[in-house]
C-alpha cells in the first residue's frame, strides 16, 4: 500500500509540473501576443496621427482656393459667400410630421 502511495504520489507530482511547464509556455505566449498588439496599436496611432495631420495639411483653404480657381473650367466651383446660407426660417416644414411627432412625445 505504501509503494502504490509513493507511485500515485510521484505521478500525480509529474504531472502537476508537466501542466506547470504548459501553463508557463502558454502565458509566455500570451504576453508576446499582447506586446506585439500594444505595438501594432501604437504603430497605428502614430500612423493616424500622421494622417491627419496630412488631411489637415491638404484641406487648408488657400490650397483648396487655388485649386478651384484652377479646375474652374472643369468643375465651376465658386468661392461660399453669406448669401449662399439660408436661414432656418426658410425651411418649409411639413405641418402634419411635425403635430405628429409632438404627438407621439405626448405620448409617451
Amino acid at each position: 500500500m505504501k509503494s502504490f502511495f509513493l507511485v500515485f504520489t510521484a505521478s500525480l507530482v509529474m504531472a502537476l509540473a508537466v501542466w506547470a511547464y504548459r501553463q508557463n509556455y502558454e502565458t509566455q505566449a500570451r504576453l508576446r501576443d499582447v506586446r506585439d498588439l500594444r505595438a501594432e496599436i501604437a504603430d497605428l496611432r502614430e500612423r493616424a496621427g500622421v494622417l491627419r495631420a496630412e488631411w489637415a495639411y491638404l484641406n487648408r483653404p488657400e490650397r483648396l482656393a487655388d485649386l478651384a480657381d484652377m479646375n474652374f473650367d472643369q468643375l465651376g466651383l465658386l468661392p461660399l459667400r453669406p448669401e449662399h446660407f439660408g436661414r432656418i426660417d426658410q425651411i418649409p416644414y411639413p405641418v402634419e410630421q411635425v403635430q405628429d411627432v409632438m404627438s407621439r412625445k405626448a405620448g409617451q
